[in-house]
């Protein structure tokens, strides 16, 4: 009878890192502040500076913390940002990937439950910037590429809603969905083609939205919502929008980098898979 597999003992660096967590919560440490000198963590630790240095880099690769060298320098305590939570989410999504259709559903569920949070929030500046980012896609487009910058617009319209969002849970959860139409899906079709519908149908259904909540109805601002997630997601599904099986980024930069770096890869996979294959061939 096999017996039941144990788990992996965590590596002392692992433990370590959680305790700096620990000692972050219950000491009431914000971004900026500093933790105990490398030293100091050594001797508290009785722990080996590499296991330490290992620890910090743990957290630093988590957001948590940033370290800076030179006079002054030392690990601070840094507050994990929108765009690194995001790509934290990704690389587990991208193993799970999900559908056109998986993200519209969790929008039709999502935004009714964000425009209720919104409820009294929204102040003079806050439709300013909304209708601020509205003038960009209230006319059609005159290239395939405005379509695709009115597109991200549209999106954009979203994402600032949601920063006057109070409720920080929902609005990491509406947040994600949005990121990932506007970083991992390929949209095929929408982008190699026309598609006067989407911007028409997204304008139209954020202008009712942009008066109904300077109306303070709530109500009719997630019926508005609730249909346009539904029609959003028709035209989308209509045309067959996939999601692009890459890790997800948060920005675009060393996007060139990276390439050459893919390529530089590949070539490397290739001759090795010729080397075997050549192996193979050899007689006995």
């Amino acid at each position: 009878m096999k017996q039941a597999r144990q788990s992996a003992k965590p590596k002392r660096s692992d433990v370590i890192s959680e305790a700096i967590k620990e000692y972050i919560a219950q000491h009431h440490l914000k971004p900026g502040d500093r933790l105990p000198q490398e030293q100091e963590l050594i001797q508290a630790l009785d722990a080996s500076k590499g296991t330490v240095r290992e620890a910090l880099k743990g957290l630093e690769a988590q957001g948590l913390v940033q370290t800076r060298t030179g006079p002054g320098g030392g690990a601070f305590i840094s507050e994990v940002s929108d765009d690194r939570a995001m790509t934290l989410l990704g690389n587990y999504f991208f193993f799970h990937s999900p559908t056109i259709h998986d993200i519209y559903e969790a929008r039709k569920a999502l935004w009714p439950a964000l425009v209720k949070s919104l409820e009294g929030v929204l102040d003079t500046d806050a439709f300013d910037r909304l209708a601020s980012v509205m003038t960009f896609y209230d006319h059609p487009p005159v290239s395939l590429e405005e379509e695709r910058e009115q597109r991200f617009k549209e999106l954009e319209f979203h994402l600032v809603l949601i920063d006057y969002c109070p409720n920080p849970l929902l609005a990491l959860m509406c947040r994600f969905p949005v990121r990932l139409l506007m970083n991992m899906t390929v949209c095929q079709r929408i982008y190699e083609q026309p598609n006067p519908e989407l911007r028409r149908q997204g304008y139209d259904y954020q202008r009712q939205l942009l008066e109904a909540l300077r109306q303070g109805d709530i109500e009719r601002g997630c019926q508005i919502v609730s249909e346009h997630m539904q029609t959003a997601q028709t035209l989308m599904e209509a045309r067959e929008a996939m999601l692009e099986k890459t890790f997800f980024k948060a920005g675009t930069d060393s996007d060139i980098d990276s390439n050459r770096d893919y390529l530089a890869l590949t070539g490397y996979a290739q001759a090795k898979e010729l080397a075997e294959q050549s192996g193979k061939k050899q007689p006995n």
